[in-house]
């Protein structure tokens, strides 16, 4: 065998030789059209890829298809590059000369014939590279033949479900599953028991843990539909539902609260009232996308193509039409743009000019100008979409037309990458991993691609119903498989065994200490303008965690600033998150809150005794000053010990040049003496903002104040008036020198007076009602361990752990009384669990 090799490869050697110096062919070559692909499977080839073929394509090709150059994102530089393909796919399909792409273009079969522009290549070439794909497109003729490359598909096929493998696997998603699972070696796998299933579909639904009651009713019901029963009526809770996933689509849409960006030319702008009721009534994901795309009316959601625009001079690759051409493409279709916006990828097929392309639907002016790595050149792009099969000539130039054309593609019925890109993406956010594990990277290859189409093609034919795509998996057994711990990629890949082990997002995190406690956040709606003699700001409410700006907290448990597409959340745990967990402020005192809440122990919020919102925006140069109209106030301090004095910010996106005043400011006697505010000192001066320099008269408005106290923004100011006898504080709030905001800077805030204490978490008390209704009272100490428990970690205590539950809620001060500060303790002790912050 070894002296058959020997001489197989001299005997190529040899006659590629006599080819180079003699030009005449190879024996055989002229008939490999005939041969068709049937030495693919042989031991050895004929044709030499280095020898043979490379030499060609060397002559005739890299002029336009080099590792530099890559025409249409092709390069044909190296055998690996062959083999790889270009924008229009692989351009080499081994034994299948007759359907591989280069083949097609260098016969003239396919349009335009190559090379452009240049001598077609002779019938002998053509033949020798015919035979070289027939036979495998193989490396050398000793290596094995060449395996085809993945190419994802464009169009949208649906497959058969196979054949039922296992008697209760027996829908279209189970049984190709099953089918996989039994190809990889795998048994009919244990399914999770009830309790862990309501409590994945609460938090995978609703975001929310399952409450005890319902839990137990859930585990007691012996219907044998009950938990695809537990499914629809979760989802027929339209709120619940919009309110957890808002926060999956905020990460992908780079929507936020509490997170501005100024711009001078367009600053963010929320799109979460838009968001959350295409969530409620459960949109079409066609018209979903379409809106985004090519918001028409007033109420689409245009902030998304305004994106976040830096100040200052950006890089050319970080424009509005670059961010939303990038977004469009990440988002919907699963291609990552950001490399080649600034150059050619040097890790993808798509070029610096798809990235333009795409951008000219987006931009003011239809032309833009190419910019190579910052760098003008002389080329220009026009409205032209990644894939020239579903492109559209826009019916004229407007910015309108060039919307609504690319949103009409991207929505297009051949595009095929919509649909499974949103497949892909909901998969990965139920079970931890996406059949194609980056979601960003719809070209990659899946694990199950027969199952990704079925689903897009279901998702497709039901109407882009999300909620019934949310419906059809985790009604599936595939979602009730015990997860497995992500330990690593497998040596020989991944094969899927079931739902991965999730953390919980900073946003369930939250809403499970409001649930547990009764204590959730408050939403505090927009302030509007100060007008004498208005009524003072609307009250706030109960909302759940993503509805509120970001806490360090939030920030440490993976919640994105969302400056940038998230399409996941680094779930490994860090230096960060352990400081916050066990020393962070905010968790130890909304902990403590919320024990006294359950305790019944939580005194109500102090009303403030004077509140008036700052909003303050800068306008255009050409357009008149800013207006912040100062506010007085009288009010009656004749009972108070103490006075507090609090400027709230509330997103300010110019918060440096909030400069909050107290002017004016005078404590007025029972005998009618005054003493001015600025000649008391408050007990902590920190809030205090201090002027370099000579301090002048204070104007606001145009009006000059002599007498003010500058604070920070936010500030809080304590002062002590116990024993002197003050009835009445008058003055004015407002803000100086609000002409220097610049246009699209806002400052946003409030103006607070209080005679006792304030509650920092709810200076402006809330309206009553709660996300989820709160529990019973609790009076025994053997209730709230039940309740703690069973609302956290879906099961009873353990023996040890009830006894030591207990004893570290009982009160030594007072004996037979729960103590606050020992629930609180408890809480954060089952929080810490893996049990509490894991989902198995």
């Amino acid at each position: 065998m070894k002296m058959l090799v020997i001489l197989a490869m001299a005997a190529c050697l040899w006659v590629g030789a006599l080819w180079a110096v003699t030009g005449a062919e190879p024996q055989g070559i002229a008939n490999a059209s005939a041969a068709g692909g049937q030495a693919a499977g042989s031991a050895l080839a004929t044709i030499d890829y280095q020898q043979h073929v490379h030499t060609i394509l060397a002559a005739k090709c890299l002029s336009c298809h080099s590792a530099e150059r890559r025409s249409g994102g092709l390069s044909l530089a190296a055998y690996a590059d062959a083999l790889e393909g270009g924008r229009s796919g692989a351009a080499v399909r081994p034994g299948d000369s007759a359907g591989s792409l280069l083949v097609k273009r260098i016969t003239g079969e396919v349009a335009p014939p190559m090379p452009l522009g240049r001598p077609a290549l002779s019938a002998g070439e053509i033949a020798a590279i015919r035979l070289w794909i027939d036979e495998g497109a193989r490396e050398t003729i000793t290596s094995a033949a060449a395996k085809p490359k993945w190419e994802a598909p464009l169009a949208l096929e649906r497959p058969a479900a196979p054949d039922v493998v296992w008697r209760d696997w027996t829908t279209p998603v189970d049984r190709f599953v099953a089918m996989y699972l039994s190809e990889h070696g795998g048994s009919e796998p244990e399914l999770i028991g009830d309790a862990a299933f309501a409590r994945r579909a609460y938090l995978d639904i609703w975001g929310l843990l399952p409450p005890p009651d319902d839990l137990h009713a859930f585990v007691a019901d012996r219907t044998p539909d009950k938990r695809p029963a537990l499914v629809q009526r979760l989802l027929a809770d339209d709120d619940r539902y919009a309110e957890h996933w808002i926060s999956f689509w905020n990460d992908l849409l780079r929507n936020d609260e509490g997170v501005n960006y100024y711009s001078e030319t367009s600053s963010r702008k929320s799109i979460s009232p838009w968001l959350l009721s295409a969530l409620t009534t459960n949109a079409p994901y066609n018209r979903f996308v379409e809106q985004l795309l090519n918001p028409a009316t007033p109420d689409d959601p245009d902030g998304f193509l305004i994106g976040v625009n830096w100040r200052g001079v950006v890089n050319a690759s970080q424009t509005p039409a670059m961010q939303a051409a990038q977004n469009s493409a990440q988002i919907f279709i699963g291609i990552n743009l950001k490399c080649n916006s600034c150059h050619d990828s040097f890790i993808s097929k798509w070029k610096l000019k798809d990235a333009y392309g795409l951008a000219s639907f987006f931009g003011e002016d239809e032309r833009l100008r190419l910019y190579r790595c910052d760098v003008a050149q002389d080329d220009y792009a026009t409205p032209a979409f990644l894939f020239p099969q579903l492109n559209r000539v826009p019916s004229s130039a407007s910015l309108p037309d060039r919307r609504r054309t690319v949103a009409a593609i991207f929505t297009d019925s051949r595009n095929g990458r919509m649909p499974r890109t949103m497949v892909n993406r909901m998969w990965h956010r139920l079970l931890g991993r996406g059949m194609v594990e980056n979601p960003d990277d719809m070209d990659a290859v899946p694990w199950s691609p027969a199952l990704l189409d079925w689903l897009a093609s279901d998702f497709v034919d039901r109407g882009y119903d999300l909620k019934r795509l949310m419906a059809t998996i985790v009604s599936s057994k595939s979602y009730q498989m015990r997860a497995v711990p992500r330990m690593g990629e497998q040596p020989r890949g991944y094969v899927f065994r079931g739902p991965e082990v999730r953390r919980l997002t900073a946003e369930q995190f939250g809403d499970a200490i409001g649930a547990i406690t009764g204590d959730w956040n408050v939403y505090q709606p927009p302030a509007p303008s100060p007008q004498r003699g208005a009524a003072g700001p609307p009250p706030g409410r109960y909302t759940r965690e993503w509805q509120t700006p970001a806490s360090s907290l939030a920030r440490a448990l993976g919640r994105p600033i969302r400056d940038q597409v998230f399409s996941t959340r680094n779930t490994v745990a860090t230096t960060l998150q352990a400081l916050e967990l066990v020393n962070g402020e905010r968790l130890s005192n909304w902990l403590l809150r919320g024990a006294r809440n359950m305790l019944g122990e939580l005194p109500p919020a102090p009303t403030a005794l004077f509140v008036t919102p700052i909003n303050s925006r800068g306008g255009r140069a050409d357009q008149a000053a800013p207006r912040n109209d100062p506010v007085a106030f009288d009010i009656d301090v004749a009972g108070a010990k103490r006075l507090w004095l609090i400027v709230q910010d509330a997103n300010s996106t110019a918060i440096d040049k909030a400069q909050a005043v107290w002017a004016r400011g005078e404590l007025v006697g029972a005998n009618g003496a005054v003493t001015t505010l600025k000649d008391l000192a408050p007990l902590d001066e920190s809030g205090l903002r201090v002027a370099s320099g000579p301090v002048v008269p204070v104007v606001i408005d145009g009006e000059t104040f002599p007498s003010a106290v500058r604070v920070k923004t936010p500030s809080r100011l304590v002062y002590e008036i116990s024993g002197r006898g003050f009835t009445r504080l008058r003055g004015v709030a407002g803000l100086e020198n609000v002409s220097n905001l610049a246009q699209g800077e806002t400052i946003l805030g409030r103006f607070l007076i209080f005679g006792t204490e304030p509650d920092m978490d709810r200076l402006v008390p809330p309206t009553p009602g709660t996300p989820m209704p709160p529990g019973p009272r609790l009076s025994t100490a053997t209730q709230v361990v039940d309740r703690v428990y069973w609302y956290a970690l879906g099961r009873a205590p353990s023996a040890d752990e009830r006894a030591i539950a207990l004893d570290a809620l009982a009160d030594s001060n007072r004996p037979g009384r729960i103590s606050a500060e020992g629930l609180a303790d408890l809480l954060w002790a089952v929080m810490m669990k893996p049990e509490f912050q894991l989902i198995y």
